[in-house]
Formats: structure tokens, sequence, C-alpha cells
């Protein structure tokens, strides 16, 4: 016969809300009353049911994770050092992949609603107003990681894209380029591809380079769309000489094109990408890239929603990682 919570309170001479405080660590309980309470629970080999133990506390141990694309590498590493660390504080994580669809988005947190969980982690390049509606309306603890939030007054995990954007510039300049070929993402207001566009642009006015819009094409994160670019690109009367791709797959297809159209890399056209994927250092040339470092950029946003939801009333603070260039083999000098 299954033994209750009721059951072992009863057997240890105390109150459901002890036993509780025993098995979850939630408050402190003498050691004379925690060694009853455990002597009891293994003694009768008791196992809490964890839908009947989140009903008690009112927690269920649950994180919910929002991830735009689960097999972009960028967003597998987050969501593997979120996972890391919620296991490492007894949470448990539900993933919801949203394929880059706000529809499916939306329906992922209401899932997630659903599912009672403690608090989100919303992995997203973009916010609207529909997100910051939801997180109003359900006060679930929640930090966005990938897109500055401030508008929304909601905690955020992230790097200055602006500024990696104009360092980048500012790195290839000192190379010798100065037609300088940009691969950005969707592209819609205070998103990550917007603050990226505008430090590309501030870079080249400090430098005295106009901003030419036929050296921008547009992409979605993924390799075809960086290849397509780079066939727009190589159709040009006016070639750059160096390609900025907003992230690694783009700049990696980019660079396929390249090879495959004949052209060497970075002999004929250098490339640089951003993320700094494990893909990154495989291929040849090795990629020359923006490293941001998306593992530890998990684990600190799962810190910062456990402190959300143990102490709801303490000021949180934004946290902005240092990014940097790293240098590989597709970038190259321009010869004077």
């Amino acid at each position: 016969m299954k033994i209750t919570i009721n059951e072992i309170a009863e057997m240890a001479g105390v109150s459901k809300a002890t036993v509780s405080r025993v098995l979850n660590q939630s408050k402190p309980v003498s050691d004379e009353i925690r060694d009853k309470v455990i002597k009891v629970i293994e003694e009768t080999g008791f196992n809490p049911n964890s839908i009947a133990r989140s009903l008690v506390i009112k927690k269920t141990y649950l994180i919910g994770i929002v991830i735009p694309e689960i097999a972009n590498p960028y967003f597998s590493q987050l969501v593997r050092g979120i996972e890391d660390e919620a296991n490492a504080r007894d949470y448990n994580i539900v993933i919801c992949n949203a394929d880059n669809e706000f529809q499916k988005e939306n329906k992922s947190l209401q899932v997630l609603k659903n599912k009672q969980v403690d608090g989100i982690v919303f992995l997203t390049s973009h916010l609207l107003e529909e997100h910051n509606l939801f997180f109003k309306t359900n006060s679930i603890p929640t930090v966005i990681i990938g897109t500055n939030s401030k508008e929304f007054n909601i905690p955020f995990v992230d790097i200055d894209n602006f500024t990696a954007a104009y360092d980048v510039v500012r790195y290839v300049v000192s190379l010798g380029h100065s037609s300088i070929g940009l691969i950005r993402g969707p592209l819609t207001y205070q998103n990550v591809s917007f603050f990226r566009l505008e430090g590309y642009k501030k870079a080249l006015q400090d430098h005295g380079f106009p901003f030419e819009e036929h050296l921008v094409k547009s992409g979605d994160y993924k390799f075809e769309s960086g290849y397509a670019a780079m066939e727009e690109f190589l159709k040009q009367d006016s070639k750059p000489t160096v390609i900025f791709a907003m992230n690694d797959e783009m700049a990696i297809g980019a660079m396929s094109c390249a090879i495959d159209s004949g052209l060497s890399v970075p002999e004929d056209i250098s490339i640089i990408g951003f993320d700094d994927i494990s893909l990154a250092s495989m291929v040849r040339p090795m990629l020359t890239t923006v490293n941001q470092p998306v593992y530890e950029m998990g684990l600190e946003s799962i810190k910062i929603l456990i402190n959300m939801i143990q102490c709801p009333d303490k000021k949180v603070e934004n946290v902005i990682f240092p990014h940097k260039i790293i240098e590989r083999q597709s970038m190259s000098k321009i010869k004077d």
C-alpha cells in the first residue's frame, strides 16, 4: 500500500508542513525533528509523487525553455548550459522548439503556463509586445537570452551586439578592407540584427566609409541563406573584399558558395562570422568569428531565474557578457 505524506507526518508526530520542509529544505527544521522525519521516510521507503509534492509546496521544480530552433548549434549550446545549471540546483527542464514561428512561440508559452513551470528561459532574437503582454498577465519569472529587453522590463542575458559588430568592422578595416559586405538576419526593431546592423553602420561612418545598400544582403541565420547571399554578391560588378555574416551558419554557407564558384578563401575573398559555434573551427579554412560565451550565458540565466523564483522581491540585474574576435584562417590582409 502506498504511503502518503499525511501518514509520514502522523508516524513522525509532526505536521504535514514540517514533512514538506524536510523533503524540500525550504525552511529551517531542528536536527531532532529532521532526523525523526528522515527515519520514518527510510523505514517506510516513502517516495513522494512529484505532482502531489508540487501541490503541497506550490512548486513543480520545472523550468520551461522556449527555443527558436533546436537544430541551431548556438541554441543547443545555450540549452546545455541551462540544463547543467538547472540540474545542479535540482530543477528539471521542459524544452519547447518554436521553429522560428511566432504562433509556435505563443503556443509554447501557453503550454509552459499549463504545466505550471516555476520559471521560463525565453531564447529569442526579437521581443514583441505580445510576448510582453503574456509575461505581464501571467507573472511567471522569466529571463530572456539573446536580445535586449530593457523596454519590457524583463531581465536578460546577452552580449553588446552593437559593439560586437562595430568591432568586426574595425578589425576588417585594420586588415585593409574598405568594401565590407554584410549578410544580416531578419530585421525587426531593436532585435539582434538591428543592433548589429547599427554597429556596422556606425563603424563604417567612423572610419570614413559610406553605407551602401548593395553591400547588405538579408538571410535567416541558416546555411542556405548565406549561400544565396554570396551568390548575389558574386553577380555584382562591384564585389566586396570581405563578407561579415551575422552568424556562423550563414558565414559557412557564404564560404561554401565562394569555394563552389572557384574562389579561394581568404585569398580571393575574406569571410568572418559570429557566434563561434563548434563547426567554425572544423571547416576548412577555419572560420574567423566573434566568440560569445554561450554556455556560460545559459548557466547565468538559470542563476538569475532561480534567484527570481526564490526571492521575488529582490531587484534583478541584467548581465552583459564580453565578446572577442577569434582569428582563424578565413581572413587575410589586403595587399598594397
